[in-house]
C-alpha cells in the first residue's frame, strides 16, 4: 500500500462518529404544541358548555316557586298569631307546606278544618301583621317526575312537563329521516358505483350548494312551498298552516347532501377487489352494490346517519318558521307543534329576564338536548366499532 493511502486511512479511522441522536427542530416542536393547545381548548369548551348548562338547570330545578293556591285568610291576623283561619275555597293545603302571605314565609305545622298552625318568619322574613282576604302561596319546585313525566309544559303557569317538546323533536326527525336516509344513501350508491367521473364531478358541487343555503331560506321554503303543496294534496282542513310535515320534509332535504356525502366516501373506501370478486361470482352491478359495498360500508353509512340525526334534532330555524310556535302534545305530524330549539328561540327572543324560571328552563332544554345527541353519538361509535371491516 502507498504511503498516501496509509495515512488517508488512518485519517478516516480518527474521524469522530456521527452523531445519530435527534436534533432538536424547533418548527415541528412549536406545530406540535399548537395542535395540542387546539385539542385541549376544544376539551374545555366542550366542559364550559356542560358546566354552565347543569349550573343552570340545577337552579331550575332547585328554584323555589309560589304557587297561587286561590285560598285567601279568613280573617285578619296578628305580628305574634301562630293559628289562624283561612277560607274553604281554593286548592287543599297539608301539613309541612312552606307557605307565603304577602312576603312572610311560614310552614304549615297542623291543620284543623279551616284552623291552620303554622312556624312564622321562616328563610329570614320578617313577621308582620296581615289582611283578610289576602291569597296564600304555597312553595313548589320543579321534581324530575314532574320534568319527564308531564305532557304539558308552561313554566309561567307552573307546567313542567317536557314531552311536548321533545315528543315534537323526535317526529320532525323522523321525518327528516325518513327522507334523507333513503335519498342520500341512494345518491351516495349512484355516485360510488354507477356515475362516470365526469357526472360525479358535476353532481357532488349541486348537493354541496343545498348544504350551503340559510336554514332561514328552508324555513320560509317549508313555510310557503311545502305547506301549500300538503295542504292541496291532503286538504285544508287535515293540514294545518303550520305544521311538523313540512318541517321535517324540508329538514330532511337540508341533510341530504350530508348522508351522501359521507356515505358515498365510505362506499368508496371499499377495496375494488371485492367488486371484483363478485362481478366474478356472476353478481350484477346492483347485486354487488347491495349485496357487497354497502354492507362493507356499514360502519362508515351508519357513522353518516347518525351525525345526520344529531343534525336533524338540533335543527332551529326551520322548526321555529315552519313547525309552530306552541308546545303541543300530538301524534298528528299535520298539527302544530313547537321543538325544543324551536321552544328556545321563542323563548329568547322574547322580553324574558334573567334568572326567571323561564330562563332557567332555557338551560334545562338544552341540557336534555345535548344528553340526546351525546347518546346518539354513544350509540353510533359502538355500531361503527361493532361493525367496522379492516382490509389488507
Amino acid at each position: 500500500m502507498a504511503p498516501g493511502a496509509a495515512n488517508a486511512v488512518t485519517d478516516a479511522t480518527k474521524q469522530e462518529p456521527i452523531d445519530l441522536r435527534r436534533r432538536p427542530r424547533m418548527t415541528e416542536t412549536f406545530i406540535q404544541g399548537f395542535l395540542f393547545l387546539c385539542a385541549v381548548l376544544s376539551i374545555f369548551t366542550t366542559v364550559g358548555i356542560v358546566y354552565e348548562l347543569s349550573k343552570e338547570s340545577l337552579d331550575f330545578f332547585t328554584r323555589q316557586l309560589w304557587e297561587d293556591t286561590n285560598k285567601p285568610l279568613a280573617a285578619n291576623i296578628d305580628a305574634g298569631a301562630t293559628t289562624f283561619k283561612v277560607s274553604t275555597s281554593g286548592s287543599t293545603l297539608h301539613e309541612g307546606d312552606i307557605v307565603r302571605v304577602n312576603n312572610e314565609v311560614m310552614e304549615l305545622a297542623a291543620l284543623d278544618g279551616q284552623t291552620v298552625t303554622v312556624a312564622r318568619g321562616l328563610q329570614g322574613t320578617e313577621v308582620v301583621p296581615h289582611e283578610a282576604g289576602i291569597d296564600i302561596f304555597r312553595s313548589n319546585t320543579v321534581s324530575l317526575r314532574e320534568f319527564f313525566g308531564g305532557t304539558k309544559w308552561n313554566p309561567q303557569i307552573g307546567q313542567f312537563g317536557i314531552w311536548p317538546l321533545v315528543n315534537s323533536t323526535l317526529m320532525v326527525s323522523t321525518i327528516a329521516m325518513l327522507v334523507a336516509l333513503p335519498l342520500g344513501l341512494g345518491v351516495a350508491i349512484y355516485l360510488s358505483e354507477y356515475a362516470s367521473n365526469r357526472a360525479r364531478s358535476t353532481l357532488k358541487p349541486i348537493l354541496e350548494v343545498l348544504a350551503g343555503i340559510p336554514t332561514v331560506v328552508y324555513g320560509y321554503f317549508a313555510l310557503t312551498f311545502m305547506t301549500p303543496l300538503l295542504r292541496s294534496i291532503l286538504g285544508r282542513d287535515v293540514v294545518e298552516i303550520y305544521n311538523t310535515a313540512s318541517a321535517g320534509i324540508v329538514i330532511g332535504v337540508l341533510i341530504i347532501p350530508l348522508v351522501s356525502s359521507m356515505s358515498e366516501d365510505a362506499l368508496s373506501a371499499v377495496p375494488r377487489s371485492l367488486r371484483e370478486a363478485s362481478y366474478g361470482l356472476g353478481a350484477t352491478k346492483l347485486e354487488t352494490a347491495v349485496r357487497v359495498v354497502v354492507p362493507a360500508a356499514l360502519s362508515g353509512i351508519t357513522a353518516a346517519f347518525i351525525i345526520a340525526i344529531s343534525r336533524a334534532i338540533g335543527e332551529t330555524m326551520i322548526v321555529a318558521i315552519a313547525a309552530g310556535a306552541g308546545p303541543n302534545f300530538t301524534l298528528n305530524p299535520f298539527e302544530s307543534a313547537e321543538t325544543m330549539t324551536g321552544h328556545i328561540v321563542r323563548i329568547s327572543g322574547g322580553d324574558i329576564s334573567y334568572d326567571s324560571i323561564d330562563y332557567n328552563s332555557i338551560f334545562a332544554i338544552g341540557l336534555m338536548l345535548f344528553f340526546m345527541t351525546l347518546a346518539l353519538n354513544v350509540i353510533g361509535q359502538r355500531v361503527v366499532h361493532r361493525y367496522r371491516e379492516a382490509y389488507e
